[in-house]
């Protein structure tokens, strides 16, 4: 029997996949950029916008709950990623939260001058580390380093030690517990974005020591385009830290209209807006459906798939001079790669992204993914990659690997161009095509 038969026969996470919208034949591996659609999201949604806003009207904010949604939704999230309920409020962007929990940390580390950080973090974090330095007046230092000298770079000056617990592009998934520990045996503070990581496996912000964290909620939560973050305290720090966004619902009486600033008790002075809560009520439905499944499961079903994963690629791609990366063990729900000039994998039905690079990158929800559809992508693909003028060659690792042929995939059907301003011309959004697979590659 095929492995693939074999894994699929023992899932215990097999009905999972019937819970989400994939369209047919589609081998979904973008979840780390947007998780799908779960089948209840619509519904849920739409009794949101027709009884509470269409009927409920402002009543809903008390009667229908909405004036709760960011804590009630927080505090399920907590559950994912080994928070006490108190802890995880959800708002705003992982961006604006960073730089909430970032002023924070700088602010109780009063005396230390320093947030060290990895060079390969994704580039929104060390962005908001930028802004908040000059905000401040330059008296503080962003010191970048390689992953490996990370333990070395935290010393008596770091007042916070800020990382991303799964790389965006490798996958390089961090020790938490560990660099937690020893940021506080050096007297710094942790920071932890938790966006590739939170819902693809199971996490343990409390038992690591963290002491802030952030993280997406539509990525591995599936809460849909846009959705809003998360951003989590440990509770020893909440009556003593102060985020300098202090919008009127962060309030410790917000309705009462004061004048002045009096922030509310605990998380909730993380909050500074109206809550979206047409998002919130979407992102709700993916979170309940996570807290269905067991993550430990989930963990261990995506390092098999992932293994198996480089696997059929390395078969379907001997000869050429592509990169698959390292193992699963190491990494989180990401499986990074390169490819070789000019020939590589399609983007198999919306399912990899090949970047302006030649980075290949693919991510797995392993709760949707079976067995087979990820060994169906053993059959050679076609490839169209025009890389970015100025695009480097990066790679994670070497290995003697195929070339792909025109193989079990249909033509590359256009899609619309992006419009040539604008957002997408700024973006670097060309001319896009998509392959699609044939029904027996990928949908069996």
């Amino acid at each position: 029997m095929p492995i693939s038969l074999s894994l699929d026969g023992a899932d215990p996470l097999a009905a999972v996949r019937e819970k989400f919208v994939l369209p047919p034949g589609v081998v979904y591996l973008d979840g780390n950029s947007l998780g799908p659609l779960p089948k209840a999201t619509a519904a849920a949604v739409a009794h949101v916008v027709e009884r509470e806003w269409g009927e409920g009207l402002i009543r809903s904010w008390n009667a229908a709950g909405w004036i709760d949604a960011p804590a009630k939704v927080g505090d399920k999230i907590a559950r994912l990623i080994g928070a006490r309920p108190g802890e995880v409020i959800v708002a705003d962007s992982t961006s604006v939260n960073l730089f909430k929990v970032l002023a924070s940390a700088l602010d109780l580390a009063q005396g230390r001058r320093v947030i060290v950080s990895e060079a390969e973090n994704f580039p929104t974090d060390l962005y908001m580390m930028e802004g908040l330095i000059a905000l401040l007046g330059g008296r503080h230092e962003r010191r970048v380093v390689p992953a490996d000298g990370i333990g070395a770079a935290v010393d008596a000056e770091t007042a916070v030690l800020a990382l991303t617990h799964v790389n965006y592009r490798s996958g390089a998934m961090h020790d938490m517990a560990a660099l937690s520990r020893l940021a506080h045996e050096r007297g710094a503070l942790t920071v932890w974005d938790l966006s590739h990581s939170a819902g693809a496996m199971p996490l343990d912000v409390s038992g690591a020591g963290a002491d802030f964290a952030v993280g997406c909620g539509y990525k591995y939560l599936n809460g849909g385009p846009g959705a809003p973050a998360f951003v989590y305290v440990a509770e020893r720090h909440h009556e003593v830290f102060r985020q300098p966004l202090s919008g009127w619902l962060g309030h410790a009486e917000p309705f009462a209209f004061e004048g002045g600033y009096r922030p509310a008790a605990g998380i909730a002075r993380c909050l500074v807006g109206t809550p979206p809560i047409l998002s919130l009520a979407a992102l709700d439905v993916g979170v309940d459906l996570l807290l269905e499944c067991d993550l430990e499961a989930v963990r261990e079903k995506s390092v098999r798939l992932t293994d198996l994963f480089i696997e059929t690629r390395r078969t379907a791609l001997r000869g050429t001079r592509a990169d698959l990366g390292e193992p699963a063990g190491w990494r989180g729900s990401r499986q990074p790669g390169e490819l070789p000039p000019p020939a590589g994998l399609s983007r198999h039905a919306g399912v990899d992204r090949a970047r302006g690079d030649r980075r290949l990158s693919s991510a797995r929800h392993p709760a949707l993914r079976p067995g087979t559809a990820v060994s169906a992508l053993r059959r050679p693909v076609g490839c169209r990659h025009r890389p970015r003028r100025g695009a480097r060659h990066e790679g994670v690792g070497r290995s003697d690997v195929p070339s792909p042929q025109r193989g079990d995939v249909n033509e590359p059907s256009r899609m619309p161009d992006p419009p040539a301003n604008g957002i997408a011309a700024r973006w670097g959004l060309g001319p896009r095509t998509r392959a699609r697979t044939s029904t027996s590659a990928a949908a069996r």
